[in-house]
C-alpha cells in the first residue's frame, strides 16, 4: 500500500476544533487507500510556556533537561490527534520520536538525524493503524531525548517519508502555498504551482519561513515530492519537485528577504595572520551560520574580512571569536546592525546574463544603498538598510514582472 506523510504545524493545532480538522484530513487520505503517518509539532504557544516555567525555576537549566521538557509539547499534540482519530472510529497510535525510531547525534537543542528505523511504524501499518509521530525529537546513542531545533519537525517528516519510501509529503500550514514573495508585504505576489528543490532551498535560506532548508535538502536528496498546502481551506498548494515547467520563461521566480542581519568585521594587523579557514571552522564547530563573506586586502590598510549573521546568533558569535582571539590572530572585531538581506531567486538566471545588473540598477534608481552582495547560479542577494527592506522587495518584484504572471 502506498504511504503518505503529513505534517501539521503549531498554527493547525491551537484548539480541539483544529485537532479534529487534522484528524479529518488524515482520515481522508486513509480512505484514499494510503498508509498514513501524521507528524505534529507543539501546539502554538506551548513551547514558550514551558520555557517560561523553566526560566522561573532556573537561569541555568541543563540542555538535557530542556530537551526532555520541550519534547513533551509535541507529544501532547500527537496524543490528542490520536484521541481525535479514535473518536472518529479509526485505529490510531501516537509515538514519541524515539518510539518512531529517530536516532540522532547528541547535540541538545539542535540535534541532527543519523538514521531512522521505521520497523515499528510499518508494524502499525500492518495492523491498519494511522501513526502519529511527535515531531522535532529523537534519541541519541545513550538513549537521551534530543530535540532537532528549528525546522526539526519538517526535517523529521521528510526523513520518515524517505525511510518509508512514501509517495509524497504534505506540509499543512497557515498559508496556501509558496508565493513569488510574501503577499502580506509585497503587492501582487502570486502563488507558484510548482517550485524546484534548488529554488525552494534558496528561498528557505534567504528568509522564507514556509519550509526549513534542512527539510528541502532531504527532499532533494531522496527525491520526495512535497506539497505545501493550507490547513484551513481545500485548495491546490505548491508542489516541490526536481524540475518545474518554466512558466512564460521566467528568469526570476521569487523575491525573499530577511531582517535583523548583522555585519561582523574582523581586522588583522597583517595578512599573514589572517586565516579564513581557521575562523570559519571555529564558527562552524559552534554551529553559527555565516552567510555573505567579503574579504578586503588593500595596500596600506589593515586586511579585514566581513560576514553576515542573524541577530539571534550575534552574542554567541562574539563569544566564540573572543575566546579564540589569540589562536585566530585578529586585532579587532566590529559590527553593524540595522541591516536586512533582500534576494532574487530563479533557476533561469543561470543562462541569462545581466540579471544582477538589472537588480542593482533598479535599487540605484530607488535610492536604496547596497552594502554587500552575494551571488550564485540561481540567486543574487544584497544587504541593505533594514528600513528599506520592504521597499526594495516590492521594487524588485515589480522590476522582474512577477505580479503579472498568474500561476494557478
Amino acid at each position: 500500500m502506498a504511504r503518505i506523510v503529513m505534517k501539521f504545524g503549531g498554527a493547525t493545532l491551537v484548539s480541539t476544533e483544529h485537532i479534529q480538522n487534522v484528524a479529518k484530513k488524515a482520515i481522508a487520505e486513509k480512505q484514499r487507500g494510503f498508509d498514513v503517518v501524521v507528524v505534529t509539532t507543539a501546539m502554538r504557544g506551548m513551547a514558550k510556556e514551558l520555557a517560561k516555567m523553566a526560566r522561573n525555576l532556573s537561569d541555568k537549566a541543563s540542555k538535557r533537561e530542556l530537551d526532555a521538557l520541550f519534547s513533551t509539547s509535541s507529544q501532547l499534540s500527537s496524543a490528542l490527534v490520536a484521541i481525535a482519530l479514535q473518536e472518529e472510529g479509526y485505529d490510531a497510535v501516537s509515538l514519541t520520536g524515539w518510539q518512531a525510531g529517530i536516532q540522532t547525534d547528541a547535540i541538545y537543542g539542535n540535534a541532527r538525524i543519523d538514521e531512522i528505523d521505521v520497523s515499528r511504524i510499518e508494524e502499525h501499518f500492518t495492523q491498519g493503524k494511522i501513526v502519529i509521530v511527535a515531531g522535532a525529537q529523537g534519541i541519541d546513542n545513550l538513549r537521551n531525548i534530543t530535540t532537532l531545533g528549528k525546522g526539526g519537525a519538517e526535517t523529521a517528516t521528510v526523513a520518515i517519508a524517505a525511510a518509508l519510501e512514501a509517495e509524497r509529503v504534505d506540509i499543512y500550514t497557515n498559508v496556501d502555498g509558496v508565493y513569488t514573495a510574501d503577499p502580506s508585504y509585497v503587492a501582487g505576489a502570486q502563488k507558484l504551482k510548482e517550485i524546484s528543490y534548488d529554488e525552494m532551498l534558496e528561498l528557505s535560506n534567504l528568509g522564507s519561513q514556509i519550509l526549513h532548508p534542512r527539510a528541502v535538502e532531504l527532499a532533494k536528496k531522496f527525491q520526495i515530492p512535497v506539497i505545501i498546502r493550507s490547513s484551513e481551506i481545500d485548495i491546490v498548494g505548491t508542489l516541490l519537485k526536481e524540475e518545474v515547467e518554466m512558466e512564460k520563461n521566467l528568469i526570476v521566480r521569487g523575491v525573499a528577504y530577511e531582517s535583523d542581519v548583522i555585519r561582523l568585521t574582523v581586522g588583522y594587523d597583517a595578512y599573514s595572520n589572517a586565516s579564513l579557514a581557521d575562523m570559519f571552522t571555529i564558527l562552524a564547530e559552534n554551529r553559527i551560520n555565516v552567510d555573505i563573506i567579503v574579504q578586503a586586502i588593500i595596500d596600506g590598510l589593515k586586511p579585514t574580512v566581513s560576514f553576515t549573521i542573524l541577530k539571534e546568533e550575534f552574542a554567541e558569535a562574539l563569544r566564540v571569536l573572543e575566546d579564540s582571539k589569540l589562536s585566530l590572530g585578529f586585532s579587532f572585531a566590529d559590527f553593524e546592525i540595522g541591516l536586512a538581506k533582500v534576494s532574487i531567486i530563479g533557476s533561469g538566471m543561470a543562462s541569462n546574463p545581466g540579471v544582477a545588473a538589472r537588480m542593482f540598477d533598479r535599487l540605484r534608481r530607488e535610492g536604496i544603498p547596497v552594502k554587500m552582495v552575494s551571488t550564485s547560479e540561481i540567486k543574487v542577494s544584497v544587504v541593505v538598510p533594514q528600513d528599506e527592506m520592504i521597499r526594495a522587495a516590492n521594487a524588485l518584484h515589480d522590476e522582474f514582472n512577477l505580479e503579472q504572471t498568474l500561476y494557478i
